[in-house]
């Protein structure tokens, strides 16, 4: 890693203290358009999610109106009922979404893929950095709001389920995420940034409270509305 990926690290907790654990556990509550757009306005508003931090598997649950929870992992999604019955299975869930455009509808096999990489990689982060073959190098920095932010240019191996091979994490004087860029691959390859805001300690390590994530123009700024996807975390805890 990098003297900036290791900095980054280091402010959010210290990799030493994070592998203490093997999982995480949140509450959610999603908002934005993206989830309407995709059919699925209701089905994980409210929503438990948990993470195994040493491999890439998540789960969400409840899938209203259902109970039925998800089984993500970047092979296979599955839904299952309260007793583990499967009711829906998806293999090579990546391509599954090939020729898909931002309006095009999700199953909840899919929903259940998106979900899971997408939080996977947030509440992973900035851990993500020292995980097997993921490359960040320093890039120029970006000034946005009166700071200015140190980028960290990342790339990640194809075993890793995520938005884009290459990402971008903008970093703060205190070593914190601010922002966070990417394409988003399975729905068309649209440019978005994410903010991540109030900063939360648990059990020794900082998460985050609320990201916000919006369209980035072509230019690299982000534009204010819509707003594509929000999420409010609660009830964080680690094991």
């Amino acid at each position: 890693m990098n003297s900036l990926a290791v900095r980054t690290i280091d402010a959010h907790g210290g990799l030493d203290r994070y592998r203490k654990f093997s999982s995480l556990t949140a509450r959610l509550h999603h908002t934005g358009l993206l989830w309407a757009l995709k059919g699925k306005a209701e089905v994980l508003t409210n929503a438990e999610v948990r993470l195994n931090l040493r491999q890439e598997e998540v789960s969400h649950g409840p899938f209203r109106p259902t109970q039925n929870r998800s089984r993500f992992t970047p092979e296979e999604v599955t839904i299952v009922t309260p007793d583990g019955t499967a009711v829906e299975t998806l293999p090579n869930p990546r391509g599954s979404f090939a020729g898909f455009a931002m309006e095009t509808p999700w199953s909840n096999a899919q929903l259940a893929y998106f979900a899971g990489y997408t939080m996977w990689t947030y509440l992973t982060a900035p851990f993500i950095l020292a995980q097997p073959g993921v490359v960040s190098e320093e890039v120029a920095p970006w000034s946005e709001a009166g700071q200015t932010w140190r980028r960290l240019r990342v790339t990640f191996p194809p075993d890793i389920a995520t938005h884009s091979r290459e990402q971008t994490f903008y970093i703060d004087e205190h070593g914190l995420v601010r922002r966070h860029d990417y394409e988003v691959e399975i729905q068309g390859n649209n440019a978005a940034a994410r903010y991540l805001l109030e900063p939360v300690e648990v059990q020794g390590i900082t998460l985050y409270s609320r990201f916000r994530i919006f369209p980035r123009n072509l230019d690299n700024t982000v534009a204010d509305a819509p707003l594509i996807v929000g999420v409010d975390l609660t009830d964080y805890h680690f094991k």
